[in-house]
């Protein structure tokens, strides 16, 4: 651009002086006597008043055909930036591989696309379409592997653009069912000198092939798919770690409860033996009832746990799914009756990454609580968004209990440290509303995404 506009400045002052002296050339060739006649000013003032109105013609032409150039560009530009904005604002791996390659067909204009994406081994791990539905899908058969015409793009690393693919040498044609293919444009998906994978449309519409402008537009848009390709795989893997290490720590709280119910049965069971060995039939019965209480205690916690391993939100199942199933389950095995009220949408959530697991934990840590120490008969959760926080809140109609007294009894596990430790972790806070002899509520607050971008 700044090269055309250079010329464009040199044309405007050469042509002038060109112009200037064939004025000079036809006042000597026709003399001085002819050019002060009337005739000679006459053909002067016509010649200088087209030269005029053909070059004013000639820069406006060029200034126009310019501005439609800048036009052009920038709606390119704003076309490439709402496709990485649409992108990148996923992070769920799937859809994010499903967006890029509908957003290609869009940017380019092709009837047919397809993304495959590489794994760690270096094969194909994805292989995602656009532009046919899942029927047509299925009867295709399996995706391809790579090889052919997709294998140059994804060995050698360069683009390439046919007007009919099935000329091309590599080509291995299609398999039965497959709809009919000519025109190809495919480009390598690089981040740090590594191949991530590759995109190919075909058929381009309206076109018999598709152009240098195609090509320069998505590869372009291919350098934004690497990013939101590698920010989704770095946020499966937070999530995976983070679920790996909660079930680790639940893992060795089940150990450790069932080792103090051990140990708490061994200790009774030689209180027993004492008793009977004296005759005392009666502290026999008491604390063998002792023993069934807590061995009933743990079968329960146990089961607890369990449920809590198996209840993580992931990429089927949204937060608000996942934790009413987890309500109907704790419902039926704990015989309290639970309430959901929901204020807010999936969408309203918006959850900084990994916040969800944590949040799922407090609200299960809670219930935990409800049917360990509360005597309650009936529990609600509420979620509601306020001022640009999520409040969860899990409330009883049980006994209650003093927050500042010392907890008694034999399996004291009130966890309100560990529910704290949760919400300080991502950015929230924990309340406790309770008191001796009524319910008790725990509220739990956290930043919402759109707060924590704001701040930043």
């Amino acid at each position: 651009m700044r090269l055309t506009l250079a010329r464009l400045k040199w044309v405007t002052v050469i042509a002038p002086i060109l112009f200037i002296g064939l004025l000079e050339l036809i006042r000597r060739a026709l003399g001085d006597a002819f050019i002060s006649s009337w005739a000679g000013y006459l053909l002067l003032g016509g010649m200088l008043l087209l030269g005029a109105l053909l070059f004013s013609e000639a820069v406006f032409r060029y200034v126009e055909h310019l501005q439609e150039q800048l036009r052009h560009q920038n709606s390119e530009l704003l076309a490439l930036h709402e496709a990485g904005l649409d992108i990148s604002g996923e992070l769920e791996l799937e859809k994010v591989l499903q967006r890029i390659v509908d957003r290609a067909r869009q940017l380019v204009g092709a009837r047919y696309g397809a993304l495959s994406v590489l794994g760690e081994d270096g094969e194909v791990e994805y292989f995602v379409t656009s532009g046919i539905t899942p029927e047509e899908r299925e009867r295709i058969g399996p995706p391809p592997r790579g090889h052919g015409l997709l294998g140059i793009v994804l060995e050698e690393g360069r683009s390439l653009r046919l007007r009919d693919l099935t000329q091309h040498p590599c080509s291995v044609g299609f398999p039965l069912n497959h709809p009919p293919m000519r025109s190809l444009l495919a480009v390598p998906i690089e981040a740090r000198g590594r191949i991530l994978g590759s995109l190919y449309l075909t058929e381009k519409e309206g076109a018999q092939e598709f152009t240098e402008e195609d090509e320069r537009i998505l590869s372009r848009f291919a350098t934004q798919a690497a990013l939101a390709i590698e920010n989704a795989r770095l946020h499966r893997q937070v999530l995976e770690l983070a679920i790996s290490q909660e079930r680790a720590r639940i893992a060795r709280e089940m150990h450790d409860g069932l080792a103090q119910v051990l140990g708490y049965v061994n200790l009774k069971t030689q209180a027993v033996r004492t008793l009977l060995e004296a005759g005392q039939l009666e502290r026999v019965e008491q604390e063998l009832e002792r023993m069934e209480q807590a061995a009933r205690e743990a079968y329960t916690d146990l089961r607890e746990n369990i449920l809590a391993l198996r209840t993580s939100p992931d990429a089927q199942r949204g937060f608000l799914e996942t934790l009413r199933a987890y309500l109907e389950q704790w419902e039926d095995q704990s015989n309290i009756q639970a309430e959901l009220e929901v204020h807010v949408s999936e969408e309203g959530l918006g959850l900084p990454s990994g916040a969800d697991l944590q949040l799922l934990r407090i609200v299960q840590e809670a219930l935990a609580n409800v049917r360990k120490h509360s005597g309650a008969s009936r529990v609600r959760v509420t979620l509601r968004e306020q001022d640009g926080w999520l409040e969860v809140s899990v409330e009883d109609n049980g006994v209650g209990f003093d927050p500042g007294s010392p907890s008694r009894g034999d399996f004291p596990k009130f966890g309100l440290s560990t529910m704290r430790e949760r919400a300080e972790s991502i950015g929230g806070k924990l309340e406790i509303d309770a008191a001796q002899g009524r319910g008790t509520r725990v509220v739990a607050r956290f930043p919402l995404r759109s707060r924590v971008t704001a701040r930043r």
